[in-house]
């Protein structure tokens, strides 16, 4: 699990976040959470299968990571703590980087899993509170 300086540093150096679980609804955490991310810069990639092959914050929506197919930096998770391990096993079985487990959401299990594939792992913070927090700069 990161500590502060690990989170700088991830956000700092990623570019590309697949956000599961995205939502198209204005009242949900992720929907906002994507359009902040958005604004500082980062290239987010929905990734929700009941709205898959819309639109949302001009981004195209797929299934699921594997349709992507191009690098992955942070996977971004907004499912429930159970869930999350699949989210994670996609994320290790497409490249990425690091997961990012969403506020509430924690899978112990999951995390050392993305560990031990090598992997980094944030869990139960999110980004948009830590990216202000830490006086993280807009990236690209």
């Amino acid at each position: 699990m990161l500590d502060d300086d690990g989170i700088r540093n991830l956000l700092t150096e990623a570019r590309t976040i697949a956000l599961v679980g995205a939502s198209d609804r204005p009242d949900r955490a992720s929907y906002g959470v994507m359009a902040f991310l958005q604004a500082q810069g980062y290239r987010v990639i929905p990734v929700n299968p009941q709205i898959t092959g819309e639109h949302l914050h001009g981004e195209f929506v797929f299934r699921d990571l594997n349709q992507i197919g191009e690098p992955i930096d942070i996977v971004d998770i907004f499912r429930n703590s159970v869930a999350a391990g699949e989210a994670v096993d996609a994320a290790i079985a497409v490249g990425a980087k690091a997961v990012w487990m969403q506020l509430g959401v924690v899978n112990e299990e999951a995390a050392a899993r993305a560990e031990a594939a090598g992997l980094q792992v944030v869990m139960d913070r999110c980004p948009k509170i830590e990216i202000p927090r830490l006086g993280i700069a807009a990236v690209g």
